[in-house]
This record gives structure tokens, sequence and C-alpha cells, in this order.
């Protein structure tokens, strides 16, 4: 069916039970989580008032047979070096842990799922918004 790869703001919109996020995961196949937005997630748990809490709802949310956890290879930087000069040459700047998240869905052949509209500016991403 869907692999899609996920953006901090699905997880965030997953939490908040937000219906058409619980939708695209029911349906999806495989759901990668990129080690950037992991460390966004653990960023955002330090500065709230329930991280335990919020670490305990994402390991067990990471324990799905259907979710994977995607880290960055030699292959992760060869993408994030096309996508990064490419946005460079165009004059448009992305935040760099996107960029990586980007790499990793194009590695991977996977849809971004995300909320974040500049994601549109990489060429060759695949985007479920």
């Amino acid at each position: 069916m869907r692999k899609i790869l996920i953006d901090t703001n699905v997880y965030a919109a997953f939490k908040r039970g937000n219906k058409d996020v619980c939708d695209v995961f029911r349906h999806a196949d495989y759901i990668g989580v990129d080690v950037c937005v992991l460390a966004e997630l653990f960023s955002g748990f330090r500065l709230g008032d329930a991280e335990q809490k919020n670490i305990r709802e994402l390991e067990v949310f990471l324990n799905n047979d259907r979710v994977h956890m995607l880290t960055h290879t030699l292959e992760t930087a060869e993408y994030y070096s096309l996508i990064f000069s490419n946005l460079r040459k165009k004059g448009r700047p992305l935040p760099t842990n996107d960029i990586w998240i980007a790499a990793a869905a194009m590695q991977n052949g996977l849809a971004l799922y995300t909320f974040d509209r500049h994601f549109h500016e990489i060429e060759g991403v695949m985007i479920l918004s």
C-alpha cells in the first residue's frame, strides 16, 4: 500500500488525534521515522512538562511492526548534498534537519508526509500532505 516517512509535525498531529493522520497511518504499510525527527521530538519533550510520558508513548509507537527508524548513511549524505546545492542555486534555503529528512525520504523511495509547505521546494521528493 503506502510507504511513508513522517515529519515531526505529523507525529505531533497523530498524538493530538488528528483523524486524517490516523487514517493515513492505518493504511500505511511502512512508516519511516528519520533520526532527525526523533531528535526534534526528544528536544520538544525535554522542553515540555511530560517528558517521560512522551518518551514512553514514542517508544510504543516505534515498536509497531510497520514503524522503522531510519539512520543516515553515506548515500543519505549524497542525497543531502544534492538537495542542498539545488536549493542554494535557487536561493531557497531550508532548515538543515528538513534537508536530512527529505534526503532520507528520497534515498528510501518514501513519500514524505508533512504539513510544511517548504518541502515542495525540493525537486524529486514525493510529498504526501
